[in-house]
């Protein structure tokens, strides 16, 4: 089963139980999916769907920093609601050593010797890190290692 089947049942499911907050947050999600599907013409894969459910959990830690920052609870409670259906989506997040051991074999396949070839390290780890590390973490660490 695809991620996207996966959301789709869990729309269902929601609907079915009547949980109106969870069911709002999917649709969010399905509409964000759907949207790049017909922009861009194509099917999503399950990595490109969790670039989208990641760029929509930036967006809700993002609102809710401003929500707290505002003392607006009642919205920072829905926001908080679905950053955690959308961590649901994500699969398990890679350790520290994992991420180093991934950024490693990046470098070694792209023979990355300075920092000019940052890009080409990222290019390699973007689709191997997505839903999995925080890519600017991962850049930041790439920088780091061709640098040193």
């Amino acid at each position: 089963m695809t991620l996207k089947e996966k959301i789709s049942d869990d729309m269902r499911a929601a609907m079915r139980a009547k949980d109106a907050p969870r069911l709002s947050a999917i649709r969010l999600l399905l509409a964000a999916i759907k949207q790049k599907e017909v922009d861009e013409r194509i099917v999503l894969d399950d990595a490109m769907v969790l670039a989208i459910v990641d760029k929509l959990l930036k967006q809700r830690k993002d609102s809710l920093a401003q929500f707290l920052a505002a003392n607006r609870t009642d919205l920072a409670d829905k926001e908080a609601a679905e950053i955690e259906l959308l961590n649901s989506y994500l699969p398990a997040r890679l350790s520290e050593a994992e991420l180093n051991a991934a950024i490693d074999a990046a470098v070694n396949e792209s023979g990355a010797t300075g920092a000019a070839a940052i890009g080409k390290v990222m290019a390699i780890l973007k689709p191997r890190l997505a839903g999995r590390a925080d890519l600017s973490q991962a850049s930041a660490r790439v920088k780091q290692r061709l640098a040193g």
